[in-house]
């Protein structure tokens, strides 16, 4: 679903919103064609599992209210997200940088195996 532009950049568009109105930071923001990567820094009142349960809630709200028909196309039981996530903190091993690098790389690579799939014939 977050191969479609328009959903793509409602998404992000939502998302930097919400940081404003909850006074997070975000640090670096990607979509891959079925996840959304994003490095943030919130406030300590907001726990991971909460930040990721606003995010998940507020952009599948906004989401179908603005894309209705577009968004219910990818849709496979009624959801837009999935139940899981991963969620990591910065530390000695992994530097900022080096999460930054790899968030802002993942749409480069999604659009290199594309590319390299439709070289060879492949949908």
């Amino acid at each position: 679903m977050l191969t479609n532009v328009d959903i793509d950049k409602e998404l992000k568009a939502v998302i930097k919103e919400m940081a404003l109105f909850h006074e997070w930071l975000i640090l670096e923001m990607e979509t891959d064609k079925d996840h959304l990567h994003l490095l943030l820094s919130a406030p300590p009142r907001y726990s991971p599992s909460e930040i990721v349960k606003l995010i998940k809630t507020w952009t599948q709200k906004k989401l179908f209210e603005k894309y209705p028909k577009k968004v219910k196309q990818y849709l496979w039981g009624g959801r837009f997200w999935s139940q899981g996530f991963y969620v990591s903190t910065v530390n000695d091993k992994t530097t900022q940088q080096e999460i930054k690098k790899y968030i802002r790389n993942q749409k480069k690579q999604f659009e290199n195996l594309r590319l390299f799939n439709y070289q060879l014939g492949r949908s």
